[in-house]
């Protein structure tokens, strides 16, 4: 018997029994969520059809292999697979677009090789910032992010280099 099957059922007939207890009306407040989460994503439509047609026109340019190569020095300097520049360049604004890119390095290389490996854990130890800054902040109405996108894209930074030196100090054992 597989627990995991019953976990969603489980938790969605929680959900309902517990607001049936305190006399919600569960379905009036599932549709009212419903057509909240549509006027959230048609406020957030815009930035999001901005955010991915720049990706695109970034790799079909060919402008993100050009910064690719320009970068490749520091990042061996901090211990990055220069292989995986496109990867940490796409990552912080398109999930999609990074797994395809984390796909094609594991396809090159292999999934149990060096690359490949720090690939998979870019791809876990990293966010899609300026996705999720679009998301969340367009959501919520926020126009000025401040200090938010520099520390994520440091945070990002740190994931990336943490990938490679935990990928290189596991394999070197």
């Amino acid at each position: 018997m597989d627990i995991s099957a019953y976990v969603v059922p489980f938790l969605l007939l929680s959900c309902a029994a517990y607001g049936l207890r305190r006399k919600v009306d569960v379905y009036g407040a599932l549709t009212a969520g419903a057509g909240n989460a549509l006027g959230t994503a048609a406020r957030i439509l815009p930035s999001m059809a901005a955010l991915l047609s720049a990706i695109y026109m970034l790799r079909a340019s060919g402008a993100l292999d050009l910064l690719s190569a320009f970068l490749a020095p520091l990042l061996q300097v901090l211990g990055l697979p220069p292989e995986a520049t496109a990867l940490m360049l796409i990552r912080p604004m398109s999930g999609s677009g990074a797994l395809a890119v984390g796909s094609e390095l594991m396809a090159q290389y292999g999934p149990d090789s060096y690359i490949g490996r720090v690939a998979a854990v870019m791809l876990g130890a990293t966010e899609t910032t300026f996705y999720t800054v679009a998301v969340y902040f367009g959501a919520a109405g926020i126009r000025k992010t401040r200090y938010t996108v520099p520390a994520a894209l440091a945070a990002d930074l740190a994931g990336f280099v943490f990938a490679a030196w935990s990928v290189r100090l596991l394999m070197d054992r």
